[in-house]
């Protein structure tokens, strides 16, 4: 076949990023000796000395506590504002507050002695708001600057970052030379975590380009050294690329044994930062037993001062236990109610997986048994060379594969989907061509049926949706068209663009069509069919109801139109501008 096995099945890679500036910690002594150095010349404004000194001691809260104290100041040079200005925007950096890191670092005058820190801020603020053209420009103007005029900022970093930057603009050819210096850096530098994201991002700027062969060795690369680390994180990611690397080679039982592991590594995560949280809450419970036990001491010693008022003062405490009572007692009942929620979820999850594995079980049995008996006879006809009856016996047997192998794929994206370990991003599409790739599997099936198949998409009609969950999405619209449709029928495809906000892509084919009662039944959600039109047609529901669940994911609508007899439309609106949340 023309098309690659992953121009259908693109694997969701996790770019491990290094390239922060809040990771840099590789001659960040330098930058803090010159800071000091440099400005002791305000050592008689206390305000900011005491930002200075929690600003070197990475306490961002109170960093901003006493810049703002000291901006307050009538009397500030213009130097003296720019060091509060780039330790207010390095703080809010740190904290995850990109716009107003953003705001206080544009305050920074050009001319003041560490701007080139404040360039690779900015630029690091731009590449996380996914704004890569003015993160490129940042990194540009810092790129050859020596080692001595970075002041701590790594060479390796600005090489990476700059990397990514062309990765995510589609602009491989500029996007490799920066990886690939970013590697040999990091390499001198022996900065594991460096090189076990650099060799997941130049994977997946091969992988971007179908180059399969030179984007696999990096990823096992990556996976090799993250067994070297004991960060949980790179150990996750790399195992669930090697993964889905695995699964696109059709390798499904090693893909199964990485995701075994990815799923180990995830749960370690997790158990380590419930450890800390559980930690934190002890810390914060051990605080407030302090601040109770203080309380009741001074209770008591107001009480001894006023023993005369000791009857209202019992009054007020019997109301304070009431009140704590009253409390405890709202929060008991407001557990429960969660509790009783959650159990209520779990039996609904629960009566949906039973119904599953019982009407997937009942068709791959039926499927097993109807392949078993025309094996039967295929040996029989075999002995007899009856060509004729072995063509047809061996297409029955081919019929019955496919829709068995369509029903345990459509099985996985579903899991997938339900314990939502699919990755999703929503990309701006162009559905013409999306259309093409996916119809071009199924050509040997509808010449089979001599049915005449027509892409009528506009070139021009854009979406904005996840790409791979559109090829699940057509790929089973298309099947059904074909399942459905009669010998020398006709299948078109075709958009329609006539709203503002949706464009609808529309699959209709001239097959058997469905009576009123049934379209409805598959609008419902978490409806699952156990329904065969034939004995080599297996049906459970499962591949609609994945459709309707990841139309649903990309903000779009599912509508189905149809008459018995009359053939059927499957119509997909997808949004045309970028979803909100």
């Amino acid at each position: 076949m023309g098309i690659k096995t992953k121009a259908i099945f693109f694997p969701l890679f996790l770019t491990i990023s290094t390239l922060l500036f809040s990771q840099q910690k590789t001659n960040t002594s330098l930058f803090e000796k010159e800071i000091k150095k440099r400005s002791t010349q305000f050592s008689d404004k206390p305000n900011f000395n005491k930002a200075q000194s929690f600003y070197l001691a990475k306490e961002w809260d109170s960093t901003l506590v006493y810049t703002m104290k000291q901006l307050n100041v009538t009397t500030n040079t213009e130097e003296l504002k720019n060091y509060c200005h780039l330790f207010r925007g390095h703080s809010f950096f740190q904290k995850k507050t990109l716009k107003e890191a953003k705001r206080e670092l544009s305050m920074v005058s050009k001319t003041f002695y560490f701007y080139n820190r404040v360039k690779m801020i900015l630029g690091t603020i731009a590449l996380e708001q996914s704004k890569f053209k003015d993160a490129t420009h940042y990194f540009k103007e810092i790129e050859h600057l020596s080692t001595y005029e970075l002041y701590g900022i790594k060479k390796s970093n600005i090489e990476h970052n700059l990397g990514i930057c062309y990765l995510h603009l589609k602009e491989f050819d500029a996007a490799e030379p920066y990886l690939i210096k970013s590697l040999k850096l990091q390499e001198e530098q022996k900065d594991t975590l460096g090189l076990i994201g650099t060799y997941g991002n130049i994977a997946s700027l091969y992988y971007e380009q179908y180059k399969d062969q030179q984007a696999i060795p990096y990823f096992e690369k990556a996976y090799r050294l993250s067994k070297t680390t004991t960060d949980y994180t790179a150990k996750q990611n790399t195992a669930r690329n090697m993964a889905v690397v695995e699964e696109n080679r059709k390798n499904l039982s090693q893909s199964l044994v990485y995701r075994k592991e990815y799923e180990k590594w995830r749960d370690s995560l997790n158990d380590q930062n419930k450890i800390w949280e559980v930690a934190e809450l002890e810390k914060q419970f051990a605080v407030k037993q302090k601040q109770k036990e203080v309380q009741v001491l001074q209770a008591e010693n107001k009480i001894k001062i006023a023993e005369r008022n000791g009857f209202l003062y019992s009054a007020i405490v019997l109301l304070v236990v009431l009140a704590a009572g009253v409390y405890f007692y709202r929060e008991k009942v407001k557990t429960n109610a969660i509790i009783t929620k959650q159990k209520e979820t779990l039996d609904e999850l629960n009566a949906t997986k039973d119904k599953l594995f019982s009407i997937v079980s009942h068709d791959l049995r039926s499927s097993v048994h109807a392949l078993k008996t025309s094996n039967t006879k295929l040996v029989d006809n075999l002995e007899n060379k009856n060509l004729e009856v072995l063509d047809g016996l061996l297409q029955n047997n081919s019929a019955i594969v496919n829709g068995a192998y369509n029903l345990l794929d459509n099985l996985l994206h579903w899991a997938l989907l339900q314990t939502q370990q699919s990755y999703f991003e929503i990309t701006s599409i162009r559905l013409f061509f999306i259309v093409e790739q996916i119809a071009y599997n199924y050509k040997p099936l509808m010449l089979e049926k001599n049915i005449d198949f027509k892409n009528k998409v506009s070139k021009s009609d854009m979406v904005y949706a996840d790409q791979e969950s559109l090829k699940i999405i057509l790929r089973n619209l298309i099947d059904n068209a074909i399942k459905f449709s009669n010998p020398d029928g006709e299948i078109k495809i075709y958009s329609r663009n006539t709203d503002d906000i949706y464009c609808e892509l529309i699959v209709e084919d001239s097959g058997v069509g469905m009576n009123e009662n049934t379209r409805l039944d598959l609008l419902k959600d978490s409806v699952l069919l156990s329904k065969k039109e034939n004995e080599n047609i297996i049906g459970t529901g499962l591949g609609l109801q994945l459709c309707k669940s990841m139309i649903k994911k990309n903000k779009g609508k599912f509508s189905v139109k149809s008459e018995l007899g009359k053939g059927t439309k499957m119509i997909v609106s997808l949004p045309k501008t970028p979803p909100n949340g």
